[in-house]
């Protein structure tokens, strides 16, 4: 499939935002309603851009794409629901969805054709959102295809500052195992065929693409990017009305406290921490690369910042496309910080019908829900000119895997969470649990995703319809 062309120059200005600047700082808006109704008269950089957007009524709120990729796949007897519809029974590892079942799809019966083609994790991982059959190779000549992310991406037109988001908790250390390179299962973001799109895994780094210029990227820490611009902030304070500037004071808190629980992360591991965090020693080297400089010992800790940095870039309009990998494939992440697991998630992924670690993998599985469920009340919680920014958002959660006992590529794990009622689409009907024909293509629902994004798509690799309302 080809990437779209770009909007023109006009479309691109639209989708600007107002922001406060300082000397090495610039720290973009939320949505308020001050800025739409009245920016002509405000004084910061951006705020004519809402006022112009606003005058050519150019008011149909965009979508999100969020993919949360969870690695070693799922116990398919604790994730499948026993029932469909709107009342189906929450499963075992499910059950932390009852807070947000309403905003959730559980989605069942689909299947990834091309992925089946190769052994282990890696040609499944590679196309989870490409739909391509990977080529086998340990060294530099790679063959994927281009991802729903970047294809949503590039039909945004540089509407944010950043087109995307690749993330993730695991560096990428480029070995051969099973005859794969594991660059293929490190990666699930692919600008082209032979391009994988490089991931952060650092919070500190990803905070400072947000918000620091390099002159303060360089200063001392000591030094708040609030604290930078706060001359631009009380000027707007004194202006916007009092909704606004308690929606700006909760904004500014959000950033303040996720930049001091970033520095203390940092501060901590330089007095000992151990980056990367323990490993267990079932955790073999090519699952689990030596540590990388920054990245937070606790994973639970870790997880969290990156998944508060993912909203706040939603909520400033940073970027619309964002995926992020819990685990590269095989990752051997020792999972013990779990009551009642001991050992690396690969190893209890295999667990051969062994009751003493089904009950492990199936934890494992259940606080990977858990996180997912955390996101997507942040994002809940967030408006967006008097919507949820869930409600404008499309969260995809699952793996490549359905049991990372059997390497099986049917009947994958997933859920997708918000209404995706943005660029004038109906939300979908959420709250359900939708179970497709066996052997329906995984890309029906990428299909779907994509033509929500605005991407005008006939067809998506394997795809031989549309899965949702799209």
């Amino acid at each position: 499939m080809n990437l779209p062309h770009s909007p023109d120059r006009r479309a691109v200005r639209r989708g600007r935002r107002a922001f406060l600047r300082g000397a090495g700082a610039c720290v973009a808006l939320p949505w308020l309603e001050s800025l739409a109704r009245a920016a002509t008269r405000l004084q910061l950089p951006g705020a004519r851009d809402e006022a112009e957007r606003a005058a050519e009524g150019s008011s149909v709120p965009p979508n999100r794409l969020v993919v949360l990729y969870m690695a070693n796949g799922a116990l398919p007897a604790a994730w499948n629901p026993v029932d469909e519809g709107r009342g189906y029974t929450l499963s075992p590892t499910l059950e932390p969805l009852a807070p947000v079942r309403d905003d959730v799809l559980v989605l069942t019966g689909l299947w990834n054709k091309n992925s089946l083609g190769g052994d282990g994790h890696y040609a499944k991982t590679a196309p989870f959102l490409t739909g391509a059959r990977i080529r086998r190779t340990g060294g530099r000549d790679l063959w994927n295809g281009i991802s729903i992310d970047q294809l949503a991406a590039h039909a945004q037109g540089g509407a944010t500052p950043l087109p995307s988001l690749e993330l993730g908790c695991e560096p990428v250390r480029p070995a051969e195992d099973m005859g794969y390179t594991t660059v293929y299962g490190g990666h699930i973001s692919w600008r082209g065929p032979a391009t994988p799109c490089t991931k952060e895994i650092v919070p500190r780094h990803l905070f400072d693409r947000l918000f620091r210029a390099g002159e303060l990227r360089a200063s001392s820490r000591e030094k708040s990017v609030l604290d930078v611009v706060r001359a631009d902030a009380r000027r707007l304070e004194a202006q916007v009305a009092a909704a606004d500037r308690a929606k700006l004071g909760e904004y500014f808190d959000a950033v303040r406290d996720l930049e001091r629980r970033i520095e203390r992360v940092a501060a901590a591991e330089a007095q000992g921490g151990l980056a990367g965090g323990p490993r267990s020693p079932a955790a073999s080297a090519a699952a689990l690369p030596p540590p990388e400089p920054g990245v937070p010992s606790d994973h639970p800790t870790h997880v969290a910042l990156m998944l508060e940095l993912m909203a706040l870039a939603l909520q400033q309009d940073a970027t619309r496309v964002i995926t992020f990998m819990f685990g590269n494939a095989v990752s051997g992440r020792d999972m013990s910080f779990l009551p009642g697991v001991k050992g690396g998630h690969h190893e209890l992924s295999h667990h051969e019908g062994r009751e003493e670690k089904t009950a492990q993998y199936q934890r494992i599985n259940r606080w990977h829900v858990e996180q997912f469920v955390a996101f997507v009340r942040r994002l809940a919680a967030i408006d967006v000119g008097g919507a949820r920014l869930l409600d404008q958002s499309l969260v995809l959660f699952g793996s490549a895997l359905k049991d990372g006992n059997s390497h099986d590529p049917a009947d994958l794990p997933l859920l997708l969470a918000g209404r995706g009622a943005g660029n004038g689409f109906a939300p979908l009907a959420s709250g359900a649990h939708v179970k497709s024909p066996a052997g329906t293509p995984l890309c029906n629902l990428h299909l779907s995703l994509l033509r929500r994004m605005g991407v005008a798509a006939e067809s998506f690799a394997d795809s031989n319809g549309s899965l949702l309302d799209a």
